[in-house]
């Protein structure tokens, strides 16, 4: 098994949170505009999503921040970065981080916002990591939030996908034989709009027209969603054992970002990991973008026998396009 250097500063899951609003969508919703819940259950693996109601981005953020504090012997005060990724900012400035770290008390923290969709929680992780490796910080809190209700064309049969949801990520430094000890990322923009919310920025400001239009709702080309993610996910996946001198056996956990449950079964089938070892939320929590990784690891830390030495493996992919994958030691 993968021996790491023991006198090297790694980044460590110290503790994981998870926060979801109350409210439950089921698919039934879902026959006003052609879908069923017989076809979304089968090809995309959800049942219901949580939709928030007067809550904001970074009111899911906050709640999952303290959530992942509680129990871990780390209080706000001993916080020093906070990372949201997230693609549903509370506004365009200052960044969501900003508000976690006003609602959370933490003010001697750094914060700042990343975007890379669904990607965003991996990337997050790996961004955190090096922070922690390098001993510039010993606490950081990766927090994916999103809250996609809030830009989702409910006339539309894509509609169906997303869900509301944060996940956060206590990260430690520790001198011993554990801890995240390789990330693989990638990107390409030749793909940036086969996912994407035209308007709102810059090249495309809020106007009377972009309102009309719906331009301020994501627009997602499926077929290439599909077949972009059951590319890129397989060779990211094969890359990174392959470079570590490891299989799919080594394998105890896969920590995927919810894109489909078909999707993430064709990833299994090419890599040749058992879909039992592939952890899997959307039948509840449907697609919660950079939400998703953060909240499954928090599943699984809290429903899985964890043993000290089991391999997880982190996948994901989201618009830009961005992908990548993550080794981490228990």
């Amino acid at each position: 098994m993968t021996k790491l250097n023991a006198k090297k500063i790694r980044a460590y899951i110290k503790s994981t949170g998870t926060y979801v609003p109350p409210k439950i969508l089921k698919n039934d919703f879902f026959e006003a505009v052609g879908s069923s819940d017989e076809w979304i259950f089968k090809n995309l693996g959800i049942k219901e999503r949580r939709i928030a109601e007067g809550e904001f981005t970074s009111d899911l953020a906050t709640k999952a921040g303290l959530n992942a504090l509680e129990g871990s012997g780390v209080s706000p005060s001993d916080i020093d970065l906070i990372i949201v990724a997230t693609s549903t900012p509370d506004r365009q400035a200052p960044s969501t981080a900003c508000f976690v770290q006003e609602k959370m008390g933490t003010y001697q923290a750094v914060a700042f916002d990343i975007s890379a969709v669904c990607s965003g929680g991996l990337y997050g992780i790996a961004i955190g990591c090096q922070f922690v490796e390098t001993g510039m910080y010993k606490n950081v809190l990766v927090i994916g939030a999103d809250v996609f209700s809030s830009i989702t064309d409910w006339t539309r049969k894509d509609s169906v996908f997303f869900g509301d949801g944060a996940g956060a990520i206590l990260l430690s430094a520790t001198t011993e034989d554990k801890g995240f000890f390789d990330f693989k990322l990638h990107a390409d923009g030749r793909g940036k709009l086969h996912f994407n919310i035209p308007a709102g920025g810059c090249e495309m400001p809020a106007s009377e027209e972009t309102l009309k239009n719906k331009q301020h709702f994501f627009q997602m080309n499926g077929k290439e969603v599909y077949e972009t993610a059951t590319k890129v996910l397989p060779e990211a996946i094969i890359e990174i054992l392959e470079d570590n001198l490891m299989t799919s056996d080594d394998v105890n956990y896969v920590i995927p970002h919810q894109p489909s449950i078909r999707i993430l079964q064709e990833t299994a089938r090419k890599t040749n990991i058992p879909f039992e070892k592939v952890m899997t939320n959307m039948d509840r929590y449907a697609n919660t973008s950079g939400g998703t990784i953060p909240i499954i690891l928090d599943e699984t830390f809290k429903t899985k026998e964890i043993k000290t030495g089991d391999i997880l493996l982190f996948a994901a992919v989201g618009s830009g396009w961005t992908w990548g994958t993550a080794l981490y030691k228990a």
